[in-house]
């Protein structure tokens, strides 16, 4: 190739990188109209809804006072939805070992747990812990009650996420741990659980999040908890909508929050296994 042959190619080159450069800066152009014209609508359905609620004489000076006491129950609500889900985790993990098992015993008992559990109210779970249980001598407080009832109930639905995890990963491995000499409790623990645990974690966090939102119903326990201060502050001065205003914003930013650090965890996560894949071609 001569040097006008060269020369004529890195032209080139430079061309098609500079397009793809225009191009590239074009797409952050229009990403940020997008964002920025989504902020505007967002700016203006709180403008209107300002409108709205002012319509209806809601007291905002007393939103501001009793908005610190309200805040308060913030830390009671991340407390429980935190130990709900570990607890959660741990019976989901037993019970998608109970539906892998080929033991009778074991699959029947997490067949039977998933099912009931499936299959009656959130609300009637946490009263038989928390009202029905001291009639058979076992009595439990509040919060502790509410958790336990919490995590039973998302341990039932989040077996089948950690059942996927576990059978997503490939025969080949399993194989290979098998014909190392492992143990099935050794294989688990080396092979197939670290793999399927992280696989298992973005929706964990989608579990949470909701669970964030469902922690509301152990107010019926009488738990000083973020659902149950505003109602009482509510009750007491007839001005149940501003309460529940505070409350319902409470509980968007907390979810916000969490939804925040959810994504940057699933696209770390995804860059690990982007990287372990690399590595095992």
């Amino acid at each position: 190739m001569t040097t006008t042959d060269d020369a004529q190619a890195k032209a080139a080159d430079l061309g098609v990188t500079e397009t793809k450069l225009k191009h590239i800066e074009e797409a952050r152009k229009a990403k940020k109209r997008f964002v920025m014209w989504v902020a505007l609508v967002w700016v203006g359905i709180f403008a209107l809804l300002l409108l709205v609620f002012n319509q209806f004489n809601l007291d905002f000076k007393f939103m501001l006072k009793y908005l610190p006491f309200i805040m308060k129950g913030v830390g009671t609500t991340i407390y429980i939805s935190i130990f709900s889900i570990a607890f959660a985790c741990l019976l989901a993990l037993f019970g998608a070992l109970g539906r892998l098992s080929k033991n009778p015993i074991f699959y029947g008992a997490a067949t039977f747990y998933i099912s009931v559990i499936r299959g009656t109210p959130l609300i009637v779970q946490i009263f038989v812990i928390y009202l029905g249980l001291p009639q058979m001598g076992i009595v439990i407080s509040a919060v502790p009650a509410g958790i336990i009832a919490l995590g039973v109930n998302y341990g039932a639905y989040m077996t089948e996420i950690f059942r996927a995890g576990i059978q997503s990963i490939g025969r080949g491995q399993i194989e290979a741990a098998h014909s190392l000499g492992m143990t099935y409790a050794q294989m688990m623990k080396r092979v197939v659980l670290p793999q399927a645990l992280r696989l298992t974690i973005p929706p964990t966090g989608n579990e949470f999040i909701a669970m964030l939102k469902d922690s509301s119903l152990v107010n019926f326990l009488g738990v000083w908890e973020l659902f149950f201060r505003a109602i009482k502050v509510g009750r007491q001065n007839f001005r149940n909508m501003e309460t529940l205003i505070i409350a319902g914003l409470f509980y968007w930013l907390v979810t916000i929050i969490f939804q925040y650090f959810q994504s940057r965890l699933e696209k770390r996560m995804a860059k690990g296994t982007q990287k372990a894949s690399g590595m095992g071609h």
